[in-house]
């Protein structure tokens, strides 16, 4: 027999030697379907479980945080009322947006501040349409009724249109309707629940508008949201079913809890501007964020620490500073807790107002400047610097479950004046 003849043969009689009984007796994938067949009569209530059963890659990001780096002490398992092998235990754990407004887990802390009231409808939305890039002022969004608010933020919080579509960035073939969207591929994506009222520099709640008035409109780069948050990859987008690997985004929104976005945000530099002098700089630098940092909630902060060793390294000196988002639309002082009172958000604002003041917010692309000079006698010592990023500014210090050392640096220096 002819060798070219020979090779389909040989090539069959390998596969059948080095893969397994299972490989070879898969069951093949099934056909895309003609018909509508999946609607969503509870609308973004609709568990996540439902789109998990075709979507599984997709939900296990979501579910389980898998391939992200978040670690925070809290987790929430998955419903697991729909079978689509949850497994028994997993390293990783679930995504900020799969624990959001979870019945086991209220992360909005409403409880604390605004008296059981459900004030972060972001967490439990009704279908929303995108806003324009430009828009002037960020609504939230419309709440889901009370009864709706279980389960938190689901898939369909962000893919059901108000029409009962399913958004997303392809016009594919599937079991429900779909509503191709590219600006799902956008920032404007994230608008409604990562911005809230007016651009005011330094305020909370002003993601969007600090990526799109500070980064974006001033060309310090062309990135959207999802090219840091949701790292892109080829595959199906549902595995069981006979379709082409597509370029897809992950789920997993690694943020203020995940080392590698904070290790990448920013950069810490300390000088000895004058020779033999007890006088530093350190120059905290927003190199890699396209948003202001920390950003987000008024409770999150990051602290610089700095201490100078002695040559047998004892600290013979320290000092820290914290940055963190104002409450409200200036600067967090202590001279409004008498004022603050007679707010109806009397709590939360308070509880600001009481740590006030303190350094602003990073902006994107700024390199902000903090001067120290210690009562340093002459001799040799090292100069060590910190930054830490703390969920939950408004904990005690001595609680170190929620805060995250992510950059150090140190520099060798002497003085002698």
């Amino acid at each position: 027999m002819h060798l070219i003849k020979l090779i389909p043969l040989l090539a069959g009689l390998l596969l059948a030697v080095h893969l397994p009984p299972a490989a070879l007796a898969a069951e093949p994938l099934k056909p895309v379907p003609v018909s509508v067949t999946v609607a969503f009569p509870l609308g973004t209530a609709t568990p996540s479980e439902v789109c998990g059963e075709c979507h599984k890659a997709v939900y296990r990001e979501y579910a389980f945080g898998f391939g992200g780096d978040s670690h925070a002490r809290e987790d929430a398992s998955p419903s697991g009322k729909r079978d689509i092998n949850h497994p028994s235990n997993v390293s990783s754990l679930a995504t900020a947006h799969a624990l959001a407004g979870a019945d086991e887990f209220p992360r909005h802390a409403r409880e604390a501040e605004a008296d059981g009231k459900s004030c972060n409808v972001c967490h439990f939305p009704e279908a929303f349409t995108l806003p324009d890039l430009n828009v002037s002022e960020i609504y939230k969004p419309k709440p889901r009724p009370k009864g709706a608010e279980t389960g938190g933020l689901t898939c369909a919080s962000c893919h059901l249109t108000p029409d009962g579509r399913v958004r997303g960035p392809y016009n594919l073939r599937a079991p429900h309707e779909n509503s191709p969207d590219v600006s799902m591929k956008t920032s404007v994506m994230c608008a409604y629940c990562h911005s809230l009222g007016k651009r005011v520099a330094g305020k909370q709640t002003q993601t969007f508008l600090e990526w799109r008035d500070d980064f974006w409109k001033q060309g310090l780069g062309c990135q959207n949201c999802q090219d840091c948050h949701m790292p892109r990859t080829n595959r199906k987008l549902a595995e069981e079913y006979n379709v082409p690997d597509r370029v897809a985004a992950r789920h997993l929104w690694t943020g203020g809890r995940s080392l590698q976005r904070l290790q990448n945000a920013l950069s810490l530099v300390v000088i000895q501007p004058d020779k033999g002098a007890p006088a530093f700089e350190f120059h905290v630098i927003n190199i890699g964020a396209g948003h202001s940092v920390p950003t987000g909630s008024n409770r999150r902060a990051v602290y610089l620490q700095v201490e100078a060793l002695d040559a047998k390294g004892k600290v013979v000196a320290g000092n820290s500073w914290m940055f963190a988002p104002w409450y409200g639309s200036r600067p967090d002082d202590k001279s409004f807790i008498e004022e603050d009172k007679r707010l109806p958000d009397a709590k939360a604002a308070m509880q600001a107002d009481a740590q006030g003041p303190h350094e602003n917010i990073i902006r994107a692309g700024e390199e902000r400047i903090l001067a120290w000079s210690p009562p340093l006698k002459p001799g040799s010592y090292t100069v060590k610097a910190s930054l830490v990023y703390d969920l939950n500014r408004y904990n005690d210090r001595a609680a170190t479950e929620d805060q995250t050392l992510f950059k150090t640096t140190s520099l060798a220096i002497s003085v002698v004046k």
